[in-house]
């Protein structure tokens, strides 16, 4: 093992993800030569994973304020006003390369990560999501990794004792050599009890508390922020391990402290572990740190200073307590069979000192390691320059159907559409008893001991993105905001995981910037601030030879409201003889065959092996004013359904709710369109409904009419519930199609 007196060569610093430009930075910072120890130090800070070095420049442009908005980007997570002095806080992480390399501990370690950010902030958990992204069904590891990262997302969270109520999967060979694990943790505290991570107060003790540190993780920030090349396995030291009944202490201890006045500041060990931590307190209160390296907690003999900076070892804290707290705090986590240690304290140096055997090994400015850190400005081509790049082609031709119950057959059975139930079946969505929906277009969790509700959505849908990523930006965006309304949230913020390729290529850039400017215009419009967020990038693999990127996949998690929870809304059919509507833009009343959008379409790929088109267009201001009205229908009591329609277009979306409630449907076809357009296109900006009361919804509508903000929306009446099939084929027919992928795929 190297030491600190390792001479600090080339190589060295190549292998420490440093570019010979970037060292030159560190010797300018230090004024001198940095040792092994201060050299690790700024190799993690200054990864991508921690320094956001590509990105920042444009996460900038991002909307982040709101009314609703106590906090956005900046601390451990988001926090927004839910009302009654109770605030809601949350965030979504990537543990990409990880789970790629252990898929079982990747992930479970990426569920307790997103945790700790959100309760290190004062939130008890209340749910959990997640977004997943795999390579083809067929890939040799592809099973093996789909098992090894459910496991890992339900044995943790359910572990824990915090429910899984909503998330996404989806295929596509661009995952082949780099899967997508993103988690997403919300939790609820008291509005005037939020705590901070700016470390103040000088000379107040700085203590480390949790689990102790061991060798693993060492380096994960700086993996994590780097392709992967043919010997991904090799890379499997660099992978925490995770113990989830350990952060169900944690949490616990954490939340008996912050219950009294003891906490100045408090920080998870996440990435980069107690380097990032110690880093971003300091950073953060303007202050200065000195740590006693030989105080820290260790698991293994003989560990040092550059191996307990660097470890990401889980289940680990670091805060800022007022003078003369520390034996009640010792007391507290010793209760709940945690370790405790006083380790450092605050200076007004403005400097990282770590001192270890009585000499001091590390002594670094901190303005250069993080609100210094580099920033880069990276080329990027033009829309259209990117356009061409993709080699995007137009629909020569549209083909047609003339059996929509068998085309809609075969979209339900594929991987990208089939039953998720194999999935949801191995996490435990019930737990903490107060989850009220999962399985529809939203999760939905109470706010305990209240009549509020809390709806949690994950959405975005890369193909648009790789098309168009401005038009798949706003569409990721608006499909939360879609899916939020469906069960009657008012759609409230928003936190991201921006995974994408390698940032030095311009055309991945490009997929960046655009993606994130379509973003910040659909926020804009649809008042749904950005508070949270993760970069990704070098999400690429020279493994599945050619070093391929994913398609970029800006996964938004969306967060609602929904002030009392009897009025929630469910996607299922309720009852024989409703009227079923569509809700659109009210061009559509004028049909014009441009707008149907089979191109990029589900039914275009898996039907007829096409990858053509442009992304469907997300109209704005008809989000938001459907987005309105449907919240409106809802609280009159005038809809007792309602869906989104997404993926796969009006047929699926018919089909899934025909499943949930067990019941067909009798619908036609608009005939001044194709039956393909109309039935499998995937135009935004709609939802399907069943109204109990048609004559009692025109009259709403009637009065609604004079709402200028509304007057873009039409209804058309397309069908009613009660049948006993579904364009000719029965619900057990459509089930079991739905569920043979999964079933049939596990088995073999």
């Amino acid at each position: 093992m190297a030491t600190v007196e390792s001479a600090i060569t080339p190589q060295v610093v190549e292998q420490h993800g440093l570019s010979p430009e970037e060292y030159e930075r560190v010797l300018n910072a230090l004024g001198r030569e940095p040792n092994l120890v201060e050299l690790g130090i700024f190799s993690v800070m200054w990864s991508e994973h921690c320094s956001y070095k590509s990105s920042r420049l444009h996460l900038k442009k991002l909307p982040t304020e709101a009314p609703w908005v106590i906090c956005g980007p900046g601390e451990n997570a988001g926090v927004i006003d839910i009302g009654d002095g109770q605030a809601a806080i949350f965030k979504m992480e990537s543990h990409n390369h990880p789970s790629y390399i252990e898929p079982y501990q990747g992930a479970a370690t990426g569920v307790g990560g997103i945790l700790r950010d959100v309760f290190t902030m004062g939130a008890r958990p209340v749910a959990n999501a997640n977004a997943l992204r795999f390579g083809r069904p067929d890939h040799p590891k592809m099973k093996h990794l789909v098992q090894g990262v459910v496991a890992g997302i339900g044995g943790y969270g359910n572990c824990v004792g915090v429910p899984t109520v909503c998330g996404e999967t989806n295929f596509h060979p661009a995952y082949d050599g780099n899967i997508l694990v993103n988690a997403m943790t919300v939790g609820v505290a008291d509005a005037d009890k939020i705590f901070y991570s700016a470390a103040t107060g000088v000379g107040n003790p700085i203590v480390y508390v949790g689990s102790k540190t061991g060798r693993d993780g060492i380096h994960g920030a700086t993996m994590a922020s780097a392709d992967f090349e043919e010997d991904a396995d090799a890379k499997r030291p660099t992978v925490q391990v995770g113990d989830p009944f350990t952060e169900k202490l944690l949490i616990e201890a954490c939340l008996e402290l912050m219950a009294t006045d003891a906490i100045v500041a408090i920080q998870d060990m996440g990435a980069a572990g107690l380097t990032s931590s110690s880093v971003e307190m300091a950073t953060n209160g303007k202050a200065g740190i000195r740590l006693e390296m030989d105080k820290v907690p260790c698991r293994e003999t003989g560990m040092t200073p550059y191996e307990m900076m660097l470890s990401e070892s889980q289940e680990r804290m670091l805060m800022v307590l007022k003078p003369g707290k520390e034996a009640m705090a010792e007391a507290i986590f010793k209760k709940w069979e945690l370790d405790f240690a006083v380790i450092g304290e605050v200076t007004d140096t403005r400097h990282m000192v770590l001192e270890f055997g009585g000499e001091v090994v590390c002594d670094i400015p901190l303005g250069p390691l993080a609100a210094d850190a580099p920033e880069y400005d990276r080329p990027y081509i033009s829309k259209d320059e990117y356009t061409a790049w993709a080699g995007i082609k137009p629909m020569a031709e549209r083909p047609d159907t003339d059996d929509v119950g068998g085309d809609l057959i075969k979209l339900l059975a594929s991987p990208n559409l089939s039953s998720r139930k194999w999935i949801s079946e191995q996490y435990d969505s019930q737990v903490g008893a107060d989850t009220l929906q999962t399985g529809g277009d939203a999760g939905v969790v109470r706010v305990h001991g209240t009549k509020k509700a809390l709806a949690i959505s994950t959405d975005c849908t890369p193909r648009y993105v790789f098309a168009d990523p401005y038009e798949g930006g706003k569409q990721a965006i608006a499909e939360a905001y879609r899916n939020l309304c469906a069960v009657g949230a008012r759609p409230l913020a928003v936190t991201n995981c921006l995974n994408f390729g390698n940032p030095q290529r311009p055309e991945i850039m490009s997929q960046f910037v655009h993606a994130l400017e379509g973003m910040g215009n659909a926020c804009r419009v649809l008042d749904f601030p950005i508070v949270s967020g993760n970069v990704s990038l070098y999400n690429e693999s020279k493994a599945t030879g050619g070093g391929s990127a994913i398609l970029p996949t800006p996964a938004i998690g969306g967060v609602g409201l929904i002030d009392d929870y009897d009025r929630m809304m469910t996607m299922p059919f309720k009852a024989e003889g409703e009227a079923i509507y569509l809700i659109r833009a009210e061009h559509w009343a004028t049909p014009d065959p441009e707008r149907s959008h089979l191109g990029k379409s589900l039914w275009l790929s898996e039907i007829h092996g096409r990858d053509e088109g442009r992304t469907p267009p997300t109209d704005l201001t008809v989000e938001k004013n459907a987005g309105k009205i449907v919240l409106q229908l809802i609280a009159d009591g005038l809809v007792s359904a309602v869906h989104d329609v997404s993926d796969g277009g009006l047929a699926v979306a018919l089909a899934e709710m025909a499943m949930a409630g067990d019941m067909g449907a009798d619908v036609e076809w608009h005939r001044d369109y194709t039956q393909a357009q109309w039935w499998f296109g995937e135009d935004q900006g709609r939802y399907v409904v069943t109204v109990p009361d048609p004559q009692a919804l025109n009259e709403a509508l009637a009065k609604g009419t004079e709402n200028e903000d509304t007057a873009s929306i039409g209804f058309r009446r397309i069908g009613r519930t009660g049948s006993e099939t579904l364009f000719g084929k029965t619900i057990v027919e459509l089930k079991a199609a739905h569920a043979g992928f999964f079933r049939n795929w596990m088995e073999k």
